[in-house]
């Protein structure tokens, strides 16, 4: 890549409305420059995350279509749903390709949140790069108690909890009703969703293993895990979400989870990545197994994971960097 791009990756609060959905994409998609690398709807948690890559000049514009449409059909009063959130548009994170630095994208980030609250009054938060404050780095302190909780303590001026919980950007320093609130971030890194599956059907190894992974003592902190049955899948999962796939690169964590499950009689036997993930991530696995990716065989490169890492149902299409010309 020659040029400077964004990749966004905003959730939305509703993984069930595909005619709202589809119409939000949409909006999205009609902007000068964007190219959709995913949309995902959960119907489970109701929430949707669109990834897409734009030019940093566009990507004002992109966001406010979306969040006009979201805008629309989605009300926090009545949404429910099993993921944690606090606004319609609930998370708008903005991460650095190319010739892009994060500096320009946290500057971007700022210019963004602003232009959120002024077009539509909806109260933002500044998270990652972004934050005010230690406690806002991070959407899981911001996004305690939910909507439901976070309105309540935003309603009592007098909370103990007030001055730390309250939006960066709002008009009287509570939840919009309707829209809820919006978190804006820069980082020069998203997550990556990894599954690593081991044979046995013992989930209480896999649930080990993920306590492992994680712990300070014996993993690594900046991964967060957990061990469950994925149904209609053989073995049990270490679900990982990597935050840092650059100290922990893929194909060694496939390769430590399967020491640890040798340890219990066990062994990987597969392995699955969940959403867009950056090229240099699969480059890097793929090297660790003696190929070398020319810059155009993608499924050669795919073909030689799926051998080593037992790597599944993985398409060149899921590579964030395919979609730039």
């Amino acid at each position: 890549m020659s040029k400077k791009h964004v990749l966004c990756v905003p959730n939305f609060s509703d993984g069930k409305n595909m005619e709202g959905i589809n119409a939000a994409v949409e909006a999205v998609k009609n902007v000068k420059s964007v190219k959709i690398v995913a949309v995902e709807p959960e119907a489970n948690f109701n929430r949707t995350v669109l990834t897409y890559i734009c030019d940093p000049e566009y990507c004002e514009e992109t966001m406010l279509k979306l969040a006009e449409q979201l805008y629309k059909f989605i009300d926090m009063e009545v949404q429910k749903g099993d993921h944690p959130r606090i606004g319609a548009l609930d998370t708008m994170p903005v991460f650095p390709l190319g010739d892009m630095t994060l500096e320009e994208t946290t500057e971007l980030a700022e210019k963004l949140g602003q232009s959120l609250h002024d077009h539509f009054k909806v109260p933002v938060y500044f998270s990652g790069q972004n934050a005010r404050t230690e406690y806002k780095k991070s959407n899981t302190n911001i996004r305690r108690g939910q909507y439901e909780g976070l309105k309540a303590i935003l309603e009592d001026k007098n909370h103990e909890k007030y001055e730390e919980r309250k939006p960066d950007l709002s008009v009287n320093g509570e939840l919009d009703p309707k829209m809820g609130a919006c978190t804006v971030s820069s980082d020069l890194e998203g997550l990556t969703a990894y599954n690593v599956y081991v044979e046995s059907e013992d989930v209480s190894i896999a649930k080990k293993i993920a306590k492992l992974v994680k712990s300070p003592e014996h993993g690594w902190a900046s991964i967060k895990s957990v061990g469950f049955k994925d149904e209609g899948h053989p073995g049990t999962a270490v679900s990982m979400n990597v935050f840092d796939a650059n100290e922990t690169p893929l194909a060694m964590l496939s390769e430590w989870v399967n020491t640890e499950a040798e340890k219990d009689g066990t062994k990987v036997i597969s392995t699955g990545l969940v959403g867009p993930v950056k090229l240099k991530y699969i480059v890097e696995a793929a090297k660790h197994y003696g190929y070398d990716f020319d810059g155009k065989d993608y499924d050669g490169m795919i073909k030689v994971l799926e051998k080593n890492m037992g790597l599944e149902g993985f398409k060149k299409e899921s590579i964030i960097e395919y979609h730039i010309d």
